[in-house]
């Protein structure tokens, strides 16, 4: 009979350290999830002579009732005084999650906005491996678990004001500028119809602006061809884990769709090598949204968010 030897001190050792390291870092990440932050963004892109606007762009928020720092946090964004709010979608992660989010929201449902929804605004998350968002997109889409009260959740915004730029158009004044919006359902979900939106952008707006929740290159490809001046989502969580960098962003590796990681949040140029004045071209701004998977609440060198954009 042959004995194996046994592993030795320093293969013990090693693992005791992995453990300890994985431990760490999950510690870390969970930490990291919930550290909301507020980002302060200029574009410039208003006509000369306009007044700045204030432009607070939400995603994200996957609010379940017990998450009451979030909702905290939340509540006090109406102190920084936006002219606008463009909320880009998957409010919930929780059947009774309507209620909670617009008590949130508090005084922001007072100022002027527009919304679209996202897959999680229509059905329930659940409890998925965080390594598949690594692999190619198979396809599969979850739309066999509850629907979430995504009804509700619309008739309360609409209650407040809030524009719904479902597969449509919308217009406001806002501190006398006048800004024409498109925006497409859930591109994630395959519910974007182009057609409906399809066509030049509004050349008597001062600004044009395209929102949709997932930042598919379908969508943004024929909004920037249409003349909108910026397009606003969110969908990516910013890659969610990121490979820290010396910079202090990260460095995404997933999107969640067919945009490259280096433009998963912030602000940049679609197409990703036009520069401002090019025809077909616009500005693209991709919130890394407030929230995480209920069930996965992790973030690594991604920071939750809101971002203030200052339209100048």
């Amino acid at each position: 009979m042959v004995s194996l030897p046994r592993p030795g001190r320093g293969v013990a050792r090693a693992a005791t350290l992995a453990v300890a390291a994985g431990a760490g870092l999950a510690s870390y990440a969970a930490w990291e999830a919930r550290q909301y932050t507020l980002r302060r963004v200029s574009v410039p892109l208003l006509p000369p002579g306009h007044a700045p606007l204030k432009v607070l762009h939400l995603s994200d928020i996957h609010m379940a009732p017990d998450q009451r720092a979030k909702q905290e946090w939340l509540r006090g964004l109406a102190d920084l005084g936006p002219d606008l709010v463009v909320n880009t979608g998957d409010n919930l992660a929780h059947m009774r999650s309507v209620p909670v989010v617009t008590d949130a929201l508090g005084g922001l449902l007072d100022v002027p906005g527009v919304y679209v929804l996202g897959s999680n605004d229509y059905y329930s998350p659940g409890m998925r491996n965080p390594l598949r968002y690594l692999l190619p997109d198979d396809g599969r889409r979850n739309t066999q678990v509850p629907q979430l009260p995504w009804p509700e959740l619309k008739e309360r915004f609409g209650s407040a004001g809030w524009l719904d730029l479902t597969n449509g158009f919308g217009s406001l004044t806002v501190g006398g500028t006048t800004i024409a919006f498109a925006g497409v359902d859930d591109p994630h979900l395959g519910y974007d119809d182009l057609d409906r939106v399809a066509g030049p952008a509004d050349p008597a707006a001062d600004v044009r602006l395209g929102v949709t929740h997932a930042p598919y290159l379908r969508v943004l490809d024929q909004l920037a061809r249409d003349g909108y001046d910026a397009i606003i989502a969110g969908h990516t969580h910013g890659g969610q884990v990121c490979l820290p960098t010396l910079g202090g962003t990260g460095r995404a590796l997933t999107t969640n769709c067919d945009l490259e990681p280096a433009r998963a949040r912030g602000l940049h140029r679609h197409p990703a090598d036009s520069s401002p004045g090019d025809d077909g071209s616009a500005w693209l701004h991709v919130s890394a949204g407030l929230g995480t998977n209920p069930y996965v609440r992790f973030r690594v060198a991604c920071r939750p968010e809101a971002t203030l954009l200052t339209l100048t």
